[in-house]
Parts: C-alpha cells; structure tokens; sequence
C-alpha cells in the first residue's frame, strides 16, 4: 500500500500509480488530452467557502488547525469517495495525490490529510483481543 503526494505539475513517476487531482478547481491552461493525471476528484478538495477562507480571500486567513479541522468535517461527506480509493490501496495499488502547483508545502496542504484518510481506511483492521474468559491450568 502506498499513498503519495505531489503537486499536478510534478514529473510523472512510474511508482506514481494512479494520479489523482484533488484540486477544487481544474488547473487552466492544461488542454485534456494533456492532463499529467488519471482522475480529477473535486469531492476531495475544500469547499469553495473553506478554499477562500484559507488564502484570505473572505477575511483573515485561516490557520492550518482550524483549516485541517474545518476540512475534516468536510469530509465526513466524502465517504463515497474516500472509501472507493482507499479500497484501490488495499488491493495493492499505488496512488499519487496532487495538488496545485502552487501548493508547495506539503505538510500545509489538505492532500496531506486526504493520504491521512486514506491509509487509516486502507490500513488492516487491528487485531481484536480475545474474549471471554481467561483460561486457567490447573495443578502445579
């Protein structure tokens, strides 16, 4: 199971897997039949509302901890598709999340949190602990 980040703009990998643009909005100027991504998956990205909140554009910016807080609400809507490509994982595929090229901070960016989502939904289940009662030998 590997998960990956990028920016859209970065050079394409083969370890990269399945390339997944989780940007809100779709880069311009990139023609279709030129896109460096397999999938865009707009569910994946801040809403328009958080989006402007974090760069400023609706009053003071954000910080990233009430940014990360507000997009993890968020996401509690996605599910659909946060489940549907972290079962792509758990089969063994390698996905590459991508981001905005202007997106340079990997650790300030909600794709970090997306590949948190991700791998917690495609890791193995823990092992559950025994129930019932604990046996005892008896005799000595």
């Amino acid at each position: 199971m590997e998960i990956r980040t990028k920016r859209w703009n970065d050079a394409v990998e083969p370890e990269d897997g399945y390339r997944l643009l989780i940007c809100r909005y779709r880069p311009r100027g990139v023609r279709k039949t030129a896109e460096p991504w397999d999938a865009w998956c707009p569910a994946l990205a801040p809403s328009p509302a958080l989006h402007a909140a974090w760069y400023g554009k609706t009053g003071p910016g954000l910080t990233f901890e009430e940014y990360e807080r507000r997009f993890r609400g968020e996401m509690r809507t996605s599910g659909y598709w946060l489940a549907g490509f972290a079962d792509r994982v758990k089969r063994g595929e390698s996905l590459t999340l991508l981001c905005s090229s202007a997106c340079s901070d990997p650790a300030l960016c909600h794709r970090t949190i997306v590949k948190q989502l991700l791998e917690a939904l495609a890791a193995p289940p823990e092992p559950v602990a025994a129930r019932g009662r604990v046996l005892r030998r008896s005799g000595g």
